[in-house]
């Protein structure tokens, strides 16, 4: 009668059943809504402002089942807390204008697109203004002056 009680004696902490998984549901059946890949419904890109001072992204989704250029632009300029109307152009990051739906639906979770904005009034695009330290020292009027 002894060994009966070695095959009752509990395992130790962190042994498992053979095949299974402690980090996955022990069935796909009882499986959460949380567990389903929500990776298929919303594609997530990372989204900023063109600027020479500010270069952080925030992460927009888009319902993949409506992605379009006009659906990018509105979700991207509301969480930007900007008009769409002063977007000038919309660039995947390095160098690619997007110009139409098809360059959207072709777009993949967490590329970096990046909104040119017009200046005031005008279509031009926003102008790089040097900050003070970026600037040279150097003042023409002085080095005019004799002494």
């Amino acid at each position: 009668m002894a060994e009966p009680q070695q095959d009752m004696r509990e395992k130790p902490a962190g042994e498992y059943k053979q095949g299974s998984n402690p980090q996955l549901p022990a069935d796909p059946g009882d499986a959460k809504p949380e567990d389903t890949c929500v990776g298929d419904l919303e594609l997530v890109l990372k989204v900023r402002i063109q600027s020479p001072r500010e270069n952080d992204f925030i992460e927009v989704e888009l319902n993949r089942g409506e992605l379009s250029y006009q659906n990018l632009l509105k979700v991207s300029c509301c969480e930007l807390g900007i008009e769409p109307e002063r977007v000038k152009m919309i660039r995947k990051l390095p160098n690619t204008l997007l110009r139409k739906d098809k360059d959207i639906l072709r777009l993949r979770d967490f590329q970096e697109i990046e909104l040119i904005l017009m200046k005031n009034r005008s279509s031009e695009l926003v102008e790089y203004t040097p900050s003070l330290t970026e600037k040279p020292c150097y003042n023409s009027n002085a080095a005019k002056l004799t002494y």
